[in-house]
């Protein structure tokens, strides 16, 4: 088997675990839990507070202790038992005891992914820029194949969603252990603590432009969990009064329209950005956001099925132009000694802090609009767009950067 189509398994079933509930157990926990909607965003705010330190302590691990591709298996067989466990457990205090446990071991994978596929094709003498993007995108198609899965065999509001990903992450566990050896590089021992947990980075913050630039990714990080957690319960709740129509009946199904403009989406990121600049690229995202919640604000089932469409096809620009150019940017504006360092920065304020703020804030503001069970989504979408909205205009007005054709997508060696 060459070293590509192993790294496509391995990226396939990294996200095909992930994607078996990480839209679809808001809907569980919503309609089979009842938990509330402050619970909701508690239990998923655990990804959040995950992506603050556990990559880093799981990097460091991998860089002067244990094999990376070990590191990687054995947290993924302690992930299926966790996600088995998790599959019988309906209070709330063990659920979210439970789900924090498996962000901790889960998120740290991501970059483990990235690293063992980076190094295995570059020991093959692979060309990564050129080689790596059409075999991460089988993780996307993981992702989808996983909540279709769940979805169309009737799982989305059921445990199974979560034995299916405990299967698929014992498989893969087993299946890192048969991966050629990636070992902690001698390199890395040069490093002060501090570097390898990525602290030094923080120091980019007496910069104003990349300080304003940190604080909106919090901002729009937080925007991004807001319909990872509640895009299936609001279409979910159409069923009392549109049941049986395919948006309902297939809810996992139609967000996963959202991940396949993704893909599509990343391919145009180089025109927009030679052409406009990244400021304005980002600003594209943002205005992109506020299109997503209002669209949702207007759309439903039947009449208004476009909107919902049209909703899952703008997320692709909202999530891209804003992660994928504010990666090349932060690529661009900082130094390569700290180009690691500051990449994690701009996980931790995306994934991490604007994750955490997203889901406790988005919990607070659907149950202040929920009566006798019944949410106003209309009004809570609405405010979700004028909060994009708001975060737009001062990103324009705050963030100074002059867009240079021939500089914007160039990196600093």
């Amino acid at each position: 088997m060459s070293i590509k189509l192993k790294l496509i398994i391995l990226n396939f079933l990294e996200f095909f675990a992930w994607g078996a509930w990480l839209l679809s157990a808001g809907a569980y926990m919503s309609v089979t839990l009842n938990f509330t909607g402050i619970q909701i965003g508690a239990v998923y705010g655990t990804l959040g507070i995950a992506a603050l330190f556990m990559p880093a302590l799981m990097g460091i691990i991998a860089d002067k202790y244990l094999n990376a591709e070990r590191v990687f298996g054995l947290s993924h067989l302690i992930l299926g038992g966790l996600l088995f466990w998790l599959s019988g457990v309906s209070d709330f205090n063990t659920f979210y005891m439970i789900v924090f446990l498996i962000s901790m071991f889960y998120m740290p994978t991501i970059a483990l992914d990235n690293s063992i596929s980076y190094a295995l094709l570059e020991k093959n003498g692979e060309d990564i820029v050129k080689v790596f993007p059409p075999i991460r995108v089988w993780g996307t198609v993981g992702f989808i194949l996983a909540a279709w899965t769940v979805d169309l065999l009737g799982w989305k509001v059921g445990k199974e969603q979560f034995l299916v990903s405990a299967i698929a992450s014992v498989i893969l566990g087993i299946y890192a252990f048969t991966l050629p050896a990636v070992p902690p590089e001698g390199a890395s021992e040069k490093k002060t603590l501090t570097q390898r947990l990525g602290l030094d980075a923080y120091s980019l913050f007496k910069n104003k432009k990349m300080a304003v630039f940190f604080i909106f990714s919090i901002l729009l990080g937080a925007a991004l969990q807001v319909t990872n957690i509640w895009g299936v319960p609001f279409l979910e709740d159409f069923a009392k009064d549109f049941k049986g129509y395919f948006a309902v009946e297939h809810s996992v199904v139609i967000m996963t329209l959202s991940q396949i403009s993704e893909t599509l989406f990343i391919l145009t990121i180089p025109f927009f950005l030679k052409k406009f600049g990244i400021k304005k690229v980002m600003i594209m995202s943002m205005l992109a956001w506020v299109l997503r919640f209002a669209f949702f604000g207007i759309g439903n089932p039947s009449s208004g099925l476009i909107f919902l469409i049209l909703s899952m096809i703008i997320y692709g620009m909202a999530f891209d132009f804003f992660n994928i150019s504010g990666s090349l940017f932060v690529e661009k504006e900082t130094k390569p000694s700290m180009r690691s360092s500051a990449q994690g920065l701009f996980m931790q304020m995306t994934n991490g802090f604007g994750a955490i703020i997203g889901a406790y804030a988005s919990g607070y503001i659907i149950d202040f609009y929920t009566n006798d069970g019944i949410k106003d989504w209309q009004t809570i979408w609405f405010i979700f767009a004028a909060y994009s909205l708001v975060v737009t205009i001062s990103f324009a007005v705050l963030f100074k950067y002059k867009h240079n054709p021939d500089e914007d997508l160039e990196v600093k060696h």
